[in-house]
């Protein structure tokens, strides 16, 4: 048994509705009684620095498993100690080493924890609570409220809270978009939605941090940190935050409470990190998200996704396992299938769902029914061969309606979104140069691949050219599962690429071997299989070969500015 990895949880998270910090360990067949030792010298330490109130919660997953502990927000790397102390201990008594003094470590620790402690933090934050706002913090900045009635110091000058004109100080509405495939569509529907009514959006997604149109920062800012920035940036009078698996795992949540939340699917991606292991973790993972919905907010749930179906358990919009709030939150469930079991349920009950219903996308409450927009008028939609972004529409209107606005507005934004990558960067994006078709997409998992080609399949093609390639922290196994979805599509010619900004501890070329093999083994002629050491070269590989009635299908992750840039010069 050994340490796999320690860190702060900043917010709510897979093991505690609160900061703290959280250790992670590998352990062998039998030795998961080591866990509650491994508590019980939490809890003698905890005691003895004087933290008696905070909590411990602990899970084992496949080979291993994670004790996470609560703390003050300002005192984060004295909680992660701790753990690591603990820990320390027990390899040490099962090592048959001598074990540490913890009476001695407990000691230090009273001293580091004199130094790492912010009173003023504490003090701004309680004060932000007692007046029903938000308060963020990381290691540089604090603030109370959101967008519009933010105010932001940095932390080592922190105001008292007698001096902040807490009359400016209020939040904003926060939506919370998670899910496996569709979050970065989803929350730019949302975003035009809003900018339909007038108000000003912000958002955060694995591309960028936009405000009212404006990109302020390109990368990921799908986690905490991208939260943080967008939701302390005084313009945003709406924020809407698309929240990736991983910030859940690594940091936990950025907020604590939101007006929605909505996750899109479930299928395998990224298994095997953060002790999460199958679908069902994975769902539970997801399912944070609906933690701190607020009481009078909604739970936007998939209803065809058997994964979140079972997530959503008995007290649907609370993930199993968390203690729950003095009420659940409700739910509005969205289908493709009108008469989906689960819909007609809310339904009945007088909540909402929203459907797809002869050929319009439908919200329903109780009895009422209201077409929001026809399929053929919503561009992402392909005239309804995408039939994963008419959930993400549906998804998206169950969000909007959360949020109260109005159906006019639901149906502006739907309309104004299309597939180019001025409106949906790097998604379902459609060209056609030189009498060559190119659609472009970062699907980059099976069900989000099985997606795209139904809207290539749509496409008439002479000839089919596919560019495939996966990030390195994938196992072999997901990687061959990535190009038997991808020989369905019977393409003509697959060219297999290398990204070194993905490598993700694998070596260089160890990705496109296992591609390449996977792909001869299932009956490609080696001279229809091309690998090239770059995205971008991968790209002029596949534009060198087209001609005219060719499609090619261009999966694309890690260049895409330079792969846009390659298509425009050639058209």
């Amino acid at each position: 048994m050994h340490l796999i990895d320690s860190r702060r949880l900043t917010g709510p998270n897979l093991l505690l509705d609160r900061p703290g910090a959280v250790l992670e360990v590998s352990l062998l067949d039998g030795e998961e009684i080591v866990v509650p030792i491994w508590k019980a010298k939490v809890r003698w330490l905890l005691d003895e620095i004087g933290w008696t109130g905070e909590q411990i919660a602990s899970r084992l997953f496949l080979g291993g498993a994670m004790l996470a502990i609560s703390a003050p927000i300002d005192a984060l790397y004295t909680a992660t100690e701790i753990n690591e102390l603990a820990w320390e201990s027990v390899e040490a008594v099962r090592a048959g080493r001598q074990e540490p003094s913890l009476a001695e470590a407990a000691e230090r620790l009273r001293l580091e924890l004199a130094d790492e402690v912010n009173p003023e933090m504490l003090a701004l934050r309680d004060a932000a609570a007692a007046r029903g706002v938000s308060f963020l913090s990381d290691d540089r900045l604090a603030s109370v409220g959101l967008g519009t009635g933010s105010l932001t110091w940095p932390v080592d000058a922190l105001p008292a809270p007698e001096a902040v004109d807490w009359a400016a100080v209020h939040d904003v509405p926060v939506l919370l978009v998670t899910g496996t495939n569709g979050k970065t569509t989803t929350v730019r529907l949302l975003a035009a939605m809003v900018s339909a009514t007038g108000a000003i959006p912000g958002v955060t997604s694995t591309d960028r941090i936009e405000v009212g149109g404006e990109v302020v920062a390109r990368g990921d800012f799908s986690g905490p940190v991208g939260a943080r920035a967008l939701l302390q940036d005084r313009r945003v009078e709406v924020a809407i935050l698309e929240t990736a698996r991983g910030g859940i795992l690594r940091r936990g949540l950025a907020v604590d409470r939101a007006k929605a939340a909505l996750i899109t699917n479930i299928s395998a991606d990224h298994l095997g990190e953060f002790g999460v292991y199958d679908l069902p973790s994975l769902a539970t993972a997801k399912m944070v998200v609906t933690r701190v919905v607020e009481p009078d907010g909604r739970v936007v749930l998939n209803a065809d996704d058997p994964q979140l179906v079972a997530a959503a358990g008995p007290a649907p919009g609370l993930a199993p396992g968390f203690i729950p709030k003095k009420s659940a939150v409700p739910v509005t469930w969205f289908s493709l299938d009108p008469a989906h079991p689960k819909v007609r349920e809310r339904l009945e009950a007088g909540g909402e769902a929203c459907f797809l219903e002869d050929g319009a996308l439908v919200l329903a409450r109780g009895s009422a029914r209201t077409s929001v927009v026809r399929v053929e008028e919503v561009p992402i939609t392909f005239g309804g061969a995408a039939r994963h972004n008419i959930a993400n529409a549906l998804g998206a209107i169950g969000m909007a309606a959360a949020l109260g606005l109005p159906v006019e507005a639901m149906a502006a934004g739907l309309r104004r979104v299309g597939g180019t990558p001025e409106d949906n960067p790097g998604r379902a994006n459609l060209f056609e140069r030189n009498g060559v078709r190119i659609l472009l997409d970062y699907a980059h998992n099976p069900n989000g691949l099985k997606a795209l080609l139904d809207i290539a399949r749509s496409l008439p093609a002479e000839r089919r050219l596919m560019i495939l390639g996966q990030a390195g922290d994938r196992s072999d196994g997901a990687i061959r599962d990535l190009v038997r979805v991808a020989w369905t599509f019977h393409p003509d010619r697959v060219v297999v690429k290398e990204m070194e900004e993905l490598l993700r501890g694998r070596n260089a070329g160890e990705v496109p071997a296992v591609l390449v093999d996977e792909l001869l083994k299932l009956g490609a002629a080696p001279e229809s299989v091309t690998r090239t050491g770059s995205e971008l070269e991968a790209v002029q590989e596949a534009l060198a070969w087209a001609r005219p009635g060719d499609l090619l299908v261009l999966l694309v992750h890690a260049q895409r500015d330079e792969v846009l840039a390659a298509i425009e010069a050639w058209g």
